[in-house]
């Protein structure tokens, strides 16, 4: 089944590749967001790693198995070409001259989300790790791939992921010893109830 997708895929079916995004659009959304944190940002991820996915479509192999690891893959080169965009966008930003200040409101907000508290609990932490143990985190923790998936999906050895994968989970251990809710361990863990919530809006 997944070697006639490819093929179809490869041939520039455009049903076969809606069968696609209906299959793997919600994993690729919330491994975006939690490489990102940010509901919008990871949206745009899924729309342009699709878009990707299209223009590299003859670059797949003819045989294989599942197609996730290769979206996964896109997915998460996506994602460092935002942040990069982004960080520009900033520093050019920040480089403007500025108006007088302004009191900003948004401190005396009541009332925010729990989720959006344990994410910046969880956040803390992550921000620790280098990128590359973040996103092979993401994939074998949050994603559920296994080494080889991920290793392909990173263009990586197998070697490779597992190291990286071990020093995450050491790092993590260390910075979240200190107390913290259970609820923010519970999104170490990999809520995906909580990451997936957007999704369910028309199923994006």
């Amino acid at each position: 089944m997944d070697t006639n997708l490819r093929t179809r895929i490869r041939a520039g079916d455009h049903d076969a590749f809606g069968d696609l995004f209906d299959a793997c659009a919600r994993s690729v959304y919330n491994h975006a967001f939690r490489l990102t944190g940010d509901w919008t940002v990871a949206e745009d991820v899924v729309s342009l790693t699709f878009l990707d996915a299209w223009r590299l479509r003859a670059t797949l192999d003819e045989e294989g198995g599942s197609l996730r690891p290769w979206l996964l893959g896109i997915a998460t080169n996506v994602t460092r070409n935002t942040r990069r965009a982004a960080r520009r966008h900033a520093a050019a930003v920040a480089r403007l001259p500025r108006d007088a200040a302004v009191r900003d409101f948004a401190d005396e907000v009541a009332g925010r989300l729990d989720d959006e508290i344990r994410l910046a609990l969880v956040r803390t932490a992550l921000a620790k790790l280098r990128r590359a143990e973040r996103e092979v985190l993401a994939l074998c923790v949050w994603s559920g791939l296994d080494y080889a998936s991920a290793a392909e999906a990173l263009g990586v050895p197998v070697g490779t992921v597992r190291s990286r994968l071990s020093r995450a989970r050491t790092k993590l251990a260390k910075h979240l010893k200190e107390p913290e809710p259970d609820s923010a361990r519970g999104q170490i863990r990999g809520d995906r109830t909580t990451a997936a919530r957007p999704m369910t809006e028309g199923n994006r």
